[in-house]
C-alpha cells in the first residue's frame, strides 16, 4: 500500500502533494500533513530532523511517522513525471511512424513522440518548439475588454512604441501583473536599471537569470550603466560583440560569439559549446571547453583573468541563461503589459482575473493594486456579472468611479502618434479636451461569477442566460430559471452574490435554506412555488466576518483591507505600515507585520529566503538570511500573519527607493486574523 502511495505521488505537482497522498494512505489527516510538510527541510534536500517533527507535535519514533519520513525522502529528486511540450513539433518529409515510436497523447487526436527531445536533435530531426505563455492570453482579453466598452478595434500591433509614460512607471518599479517584471527581484531591479526604450526592457528580462547572476555580470553592469566604473573593453574584437551591454555578456549569444573572436573556436565548436551551456550540470559537458577556451585566448594576448572570468559566466549561463531573441520576444510582452498596465489599467485587471492562474500574484493582490490606480471594482452579483470579468460605466447605477488620471503623466491614444497631458491646467490647450474625457471614462471592473469558488461554468452560464430573458424577481426564481441546486445557491449566497435579491450575506444564506430540497431541475413546480412562513430578521456579519467569508468564498475582498480593522491593535504593538517603513532611513531598526503573499528561495541565493508582506497601505520587502530561517522555521513557513523585527537596507535609486527589511526575529501573529485563510505563492 505505502508502495502505492509513494508510485501516485510521483505524479504530483509539489513535494507537499506527494506528502498528502502518502498522509492519506497511512491514515493521517490534512492537518498533522500539513504540519508534517513544514517540519521538512525542502532546502536541505527534503531531510527530516527529529527535533523539528517533535515540534510539529509528532513522535519521531512513532512507526508510521517514521515511515512517512522514509517514503517522502525517496521522493526528492524524482521527476515530477513524464512531461510532453505543450508547443513541439517534429517535422519530417516522410511519416514520422517511420522514424520514431508514436504513441497516443491524454488529449484526443494528439499524438506524443516516444524519444527524448536530445536524441531528435542527435538523430537531425527537425524540431520546433512554439512558446505558449499566459500573457498572450491575458493581453488578447485586455485588448477584448477595451475593445467591448468603448466600440473600437485596437490591435496588439496597434500599441504605440516606446511610450515616455510607460518607462516612467516600470522605472517607479510599478508593476504588479506585468510580464516577467513582476517578481520581487524584477521590482528591485527595475528602479536601478530604470529602462528608457525598448532594448533596455530586452536587457532586462535577460539579466534577472541565474545565468547572469551565478556568473557575476548584474551588478558589473548596473555599475557601468551608472556611471560608477568604467566600459573598457580588452580588444576591439571584444568591443563588437559587447559594446550594447556596456562589456558586459547578456546573452548567450555574446558567449558564442566571443569563443569565436577570442579563443579561436570555429562555429561549429561555438555551437557545440551553447550545447553544453544547457546541460553542463547533468553531463559534466563544460570540461573538454574549459581548456580549449583559456588556451586559445591567452594565445590571442588576453590576460589569463580575463579568461577565467569569461569561463566562469560561461558557467554560470549553464544554469540558465537568456538568447538575446529569446529575451527581445519576452520584452515585447513586458511592454504591451505595461502598456495595458498604465494606461487601460481596468481592462488589465479584468483581463488578468480571467486569466487565472498567471503570474506571482493571487486575484486578491490584483484588484487591491488595480484599486490603487484608481480603478473602481465592483463585486460579483447575479443581477450585473456575466461568467468572466467585464467592463462598466464607472458612473453605472448612480456610483461615481474615480476620474483616472495615469500618474506617469504622459500617454498615447488608440494607437496614434498624438501624446496628451493628463495632468491639465486650467490655461491647457482646447487639443487636450478629448483626451481628458478619455481619461475621465476610466470604465469600472465587475468580478465575474468565476470568482465564486466552486461554481461550475455550466452553472454560471445558465444564470447569465435566464437573467438576459428576464431580470431575477428573487432567490427561488433564480434557482428555478437558472436551474440551480441548492449547492450553486449556497455559494452564490456565501460569496455575497445575492445581495441585490436577498439583502446581506447571512439573510442570502437563510434564503437558501428554506428552498425545497433536491435540485429545482429535479421538481421544478414544487420549487416554484412561493412559501409563506414568518420573515426572520438576521443581523448583518461584522465587517471582520464579512472579510473572512469573502476571502473563503471568492479569494479577496472589497472591503477593507484585513489588516485595517486591526490597525490599532498593531499600532499598540508598535509595528509599522508598509508605508512607513517607506521613508526609514538605512540601518534603523523597525518592527512591522503583514499577510504574507510569496516565499521565494532562488537556487541563486545562496539560502536567503525573500518575504513579502502586504498590509493596507503597501508591500514590505523581507530578506531572511539562513541561520534567522533556521531558527524560526515555523513560523516562516506557518504564518498567515507575520511580525518581523529586523533593521533596514536602503538604496536611494532615482525614481525610487529600494528597501528591504532584514529580518533578525520571527513571530506568527496569525491568530489576531482569526479564521482568514490567504493564498501566498510560496516556492513555485
Amino acid at each position: 500500500r505505502h508502495r502505492a502511495a509513494l508510485t501516485a505521488a510521483l505524479h504530483t505537482y509539489r513535494p507537499r502533494g506527494a506528502l498528502r497522498d502518502l498522509g492519506k494512505a497511512l491514515g493521517l489527516s490534512l492537518d498533522q500533513v500539513d504540519r508534517l510538510a513544514k517540519s521538512m527541510s525542502w532546502w536541505d534536500g527534503g531531510r527530516i530532523h527529529p527535533e523539528r517533527l517533535a515540534q510539529a507535535g509528532f513522535d519521531p519514533d512513532n512507526l508510521v511517522i517514521a515511515q512517512i519520513a522514509e517514503l517522502a525522502q525517496e521522493l526528492i529528486g524524482f521527476p515530477r513525471h513524464l512531461s510532453q511540450h505543450s508547443g513541439g513539433f517534429v517535422i519530417a518529409k516522410q511519416s514520422l511512424a517511420r522514424l520514431v515510436p508514436i504513441e497516443n497523447a491524454a488529449m484526443q487526436d494528439r499524438t506524443v513522440i516516444q524519444w527524448d527531445k536530445d536524441d531528435l536533435d542527435a538523430l537531425g530531426l527537425l524540431k520546433i518548439d512554439v512558446l505558449a505563455l499566459g500573457m498572450l492570453t491575458c493581453v488578447r482579453r485586455a485588448l477584448d475588454h477595451h475593445n467591448a466598452f468603448h466600440g473600437s478595434s485596437v490591435r496588439l500591433q496597434d500599441i504605440p512604441a516606446e511610450d515616455p509614460a510607460v518607462y516612467r512607471m516600470l522605472c517607479h518599479g510599478d508593476s504588479v501583473g506585468v510580464f516577467q517584471v513582476e517578481s520581487r527581484a524584477q521590482m528591485n531591479m527595475l528602479p536601478r536599471l530604470r529602462p528608457q526604450c525598448f532594448y533596455d526592457l530586452v536587457i532586462e528580462t535577460a539579466i534577472v537569470r541565474p545565468g547572469p547572476i551565478q556568473g557575476g555580470m548584474v551588478h558589473p553592469y548596473l555599475r557601468r550603466r551608472q556611471g560608477l566604473e568604467p566600459v573598457t573593453y580588452p580588444s576591439e574584437a571584444v568591443r563588437g560583440v559587447l559594446e550594447r551591454t556596456l562589456g558586459v555578456s547578456i546573452f548567450q549569444e555574446q558567449v558564442m560569439q566571443l569563443a569565436v573572436v577570442a579563443a579561436g573556436f570555429t562555429p561549429g565548436e561555438a555551437d557545440r559549446l551553447r550545447r553544453a551551456m544547457a546541460a553542463w550540470k547533468r553531463k559534466g559537458g563544460l570540461g573538454p571547453f574549459r581548456d580549449r577556451l583559456i588556451a586559445g585566448m591567452l594565445a590571442r594576448g588576453y590576460s589569463s583573468e580575463y579568461a577565467e572570468q569569461i569561463f566562469r559566466q560561461i558557467q554560470g549561463f549553464g544554469e540558465y541563461g537568456f538568447p538575446e531573441s529569446h529575451a527581445a520576444s519576452f520584452a515585447l510582452l513586458v511592454y504591451v503589459s505595461a502598456w495595458l498596465k498604465c494606461h487601460e489599467p481596468a481592462a488589465f485587471c479584468a483581463a488578468l482575473l480571467d486569466s487565472q492562474p498567471l503570474g506571482f500574484y493571487a486575484p486578491a493582490q490584483i484588484v487591491r493594486d488595480a484599486i490603487d490606480h484608481g480603478v473602481t471594482v465592483r463585486p460579483v452579483c447575479v443581477m450585473a456579472s456575466e461568467w468572466n470579468c467585464t467592463l462598466e460605466p464607472a458612473d453605472a447605477a448612480g456610483v461615481s468611479g474615480p476620474r483616472f488620471r495615469s500618474r506617469y503623466g504622459l500617454r498615447h491614444h488608440g494607437g496614434s502618434a498624438v501624446l496628451t497631458s493628463l495632468h491639465r491646467g486650467p490655461d491647457a490647450p482646447a487639443s487636450h479636451t478629448e483626451a481628458s474625457r478619455a481619461e475621465a471614462t476610466q470604465p469600472a471592473v465587475r468580478l465575474g461569477l468565476m470568482q465564486v469558488s466552486g461554481l461550475t461554468e455550466a452553472a454560471g452560464h445558465r444564470i447569465v442566460e435566464a437573467r438576459r430573458q428576464a431580470p431575477f424577481s428573487d432567490v427561488r426564481d433564480l434557482a428555478y430559471r437558472a436551474q440551480l441546486d441548492r449547492g450553486d445557491m449556497a455559494r452564490l449566497a456565501a460569496a455575497d452574490a445575492l445581495t441585490t435579491l436577498s439583502g446581506h450575506r447571512r439573510a442570502a444564506l437563510w434564503g437558501v435554506l428554506g428552498l425545497d430540497r433536491g435540485s429545482p431541475r429535479q421538481a421544478p413546480l414544487t420549487s416554484a412555488l412561493p412559501v409563506a412562513e414568518r420573515q426572520v430578521q438576521l443581523l448583518p456579519p461584522t465587517e471582520g466576518q464579512d472579510i473572512v467569508a469573502d476571502y473563503e468564498a471568492t479569494g479577496l475582498t472589497l472591503r477593507r483591507h484585513p489588516l485595517a480593522p486591526l490597525r490599532e491593535r498593531l499600532d499598540q504593538m508598535r509595528l509599522w505600515t508598509a508605508r512607513r517603513i517607506a521613508g526609514a532611513r538605512h540601518r534603523q531598526s523597525v518592527a512591522t507585520a503583514g499577510i504574507v503573499t510569496c516565499r521565494q528561495r532562488p537556487g541563486t541565493a545562496s539560502g536567503v529566503t525573500f518575504v513579502t508582506l502586504e498590509d493596507e497601505t503597501g508591500w514590505i520587502n523581507v530578506v531572511v538570511w539562513r541561520a534567522t530561517a533556521e531558527r524560526f522555521r515555523r513560523e516562516l513557513l506557518g504564518a498567515t500573519l507575520l511580525t518581523v523585527y529586523g533593521r533596514i537596507e536602503r538604496v536611494d535609486a532615482p525614481d525610487c527607493p529600494v528597501i528591504h527589511l532584514i529580518a533578525s526575529r520571527l513571530v506568527d501573529h496569525s491568530a489576531l486574523l482569526g479564521g482568514l485563510v490567504v493564498d501566498s505563492h510560496d516556492f513555485r
